[in-house]
């Protein structure tokens, strides 16, 4: 059941071979027999089979089906669904139950799909592991002393471990296509304003958009169809048309394909990634694709950019949550100040105490222009940049990830080790280009790895159509399946972007006067 497409289920839910009911059933059960992963923090038990009744009532009657007739899908727990519980995998939202849904959710019911449960995940969308969430880490199914990382982690290994056909992420610097490449499994971010943000809960609202995990292209090319489009509850959204990606992904012409010798000759980067890369890229050029090499001289600058004015907008917008308005209070709290000071310093865990931190420092009077305002033109340079590629070549190819999934606690107590797991992924959220990583290659151990591949904005179509191509003609890992399946000290640390830990990993930053600011929150 787990290997079918979208299209396949469907097609045995109306020949009768199976019903909506025991489909539900089916991931029920499957849920409950890998509960070990921590994947779901809830599962809509009572609520999903209800809706699978009137589904399977609805096709007994020869009522018109949706697109997504029978599709059993889990949310990222960031994403409203009216009536249910969202936390975004946070103490302070604890208990909260959305009284509205999202956009995406009212198109994906409206297009006959099933909601299972909402999905585990770093807190507020925070982090690079799973490790930051309230309620646990998510084991990787393929190596359960792994991570599946982050932010998006639970919907990730939702998809790989076969507990439900879809789930859908939040991508703010990579958090669906790192954990999609960690877990072997298809994850795509689309163009920003592709897809409606009302009822993501907001981490930083200009990177922020919502994406599917599935496992096959197909599939991802079935749901974006859905949930894309304008939307009047998101002033960011695009009115530009919305093609019919599923029924367009042939793709028979020659392309060409931009790569980057900065990235590839990084000693960041695992040995086993970058052959598989180089593989892909060398099979592209024997098959009559032009491959160019591009001198991207910015490639040091992505993540002191993206922390700048990712943290930045953090700062504001997890503001609401105050102990007054919603969410959890301190019983601690007495007067005005202390009912700030205890709910959000006891809510809120350490890391995202550390992203508002530094985004309240970058945006205080006397380093605004030093850091939010210098950030924001390498933003705008940075999109001129990639504009100026897409004139030329229809695609990118990157590693989505510098390594294959790393072990638990292995990069904990290094940010900087942490931050970097991003550096690959974080260049399609600056400028808003879609991206979508692939399982194309394994490493020497079995472990997947991803392969990024980016195009143009809005070509969510072109993208699509080659990265099927890519997957029924290199490595195809999905015929065989995935194999396996105290007392707190706040300190700033203000490191030059020439610092001599990040050259020791390969990533050698210009000598200007830019900083990457980091938070460490050393515990005694």
């Amino acid at each position: 059941m787990s290997c079918k497409t979208i299209p396949q289920i469907q097609a045995d839910l109306k020949s009768g071979a199976q019903s909506c009911v025991g489909l539900v059933n089916y991931y029920l059960a499957k849920i409950e027999a890998n509960k070990h992963l921590n994947a779901f923090l809830e599962v809509f038990t009572d609520s999903a089979l209800q809706r699978a009744e009137l589904l399977d009532k609805k096709l007994k009657v020869g009522e018109p089906t949706g697109k997504l007739f029978g599709t059993v899908v889990a949310l990222k727990d960031n994403i409203c669904y009216k009536g249910h519980h969202v936390s975004a995998g946070s103490k302070i939202l604890e208990g909260f139950t959305s009284l509205f849904d999202a956009t995406v959710v009212e198109r994906l019911l409206a297009e006959d799909a099933i909601i299972i449960g909402r999905t585990n995940c770093d807190e507020f969308a925070m982090g690079s592991s799973n490790e930051n969430s309230a309620y646990g880490n998510v084991l990787n199914a393929a190596d359960n002393t792994r991570v599946p990382g982050g932010s998006s982690g639970g919907s990730a290994v939702a998809v790989q471990a076969g507990l439900c056909q879809a789930s859908f992420g939040s991508d703010t610097g990579g958090s669906i296509r790192q954990p999609a490449a960690f877990c072997g499994v298809v994850g795509l971010k689309p163009t920003y304003g592709r897809v409606s943000r009302y009822g993501l809960i907001a981490y930083a609202s200009s990177f922020d958009q919502i994406g599917p995990f599935t496992k096959s292209v197909e599939d991802a090319a079935l749901l974006m169809e859905v949930i894309s489009g304008k939307d009047n509850y998101d002033s960011t959204s695009s009115s530009q048309k919305v093609d019919n990606y599923s029924a367009h992904l042939g793709f028979d012409k020659k392309a060409k394909i931009a790569v980057f010798p900065a990235v590839m000759n990084s000693t960041g980067l695992h040995s086993d990634v970058k052959s598989a890369v180089e593989d892909l890229v060398a099979n592209l050029k024997s098959e009559g694709h032009t491959i160019g090499e591009i001198d991207f001289a910015f490639l040091d600058h992505l993540i002191a950019t993206y922390y700048v004015l990712s943290t930045a907008e953090a700062s504001s917008n997890l503001a609401r949550f105050d102990g007054v308005h919603y969410g959890y209070r301190s019983k601690q709290a007495g007067e005005m100040e202390t009912v700030y000071k205890k709910s959000r310093t006891e809510g809120f865990g350490k890391e995202v105490k550390n992203r508002i931190m530094l985004g309240t420092f970058v945006l205080s009077s006397g380093y605004y222009d030093a850091y939010y305002s210098r950030a924001q033109k390498v933003r705008r340079i940075l999109t001129e940049k990639i504009r100026g590629i897409f004139k030329e070549y229809d695609f990118i190819i990157l590693p989505t990830s510098p390594t294959v999934a790393f072990k638990f606690g292995e990069k904990s107590d290094n940010p900087v080790e942490m931050y970097l797991a991003d550096i690959y992924t974080v260049l399609a959220n600056l400028t808003g280009i879609p991206a979508i990583s692939l399982p194309l290659a394994e490493d020497v151990n079995g472990l997947p790895i991803g392969i990024q591949v980016m195009a143009d904005n809005f070509q969510e179509g072109n993208l699509l159509a080659f990265s099927e191509k890519l997957m029924q003609w290199l490595f195809p890992l999905f015929e065989r399946g995935v194999r396996r399946g105290g007392r707190g000290v706040w300190l700033f640390v203000f490191a030059t972007v020439s610092s001599p830990r990040l050259a020791k990993n390969g990533y050698h930053f210009h000598k200007s006067g830019y900083h990457l600011l980091l938070n460490y929150f050393l515990i005694n």
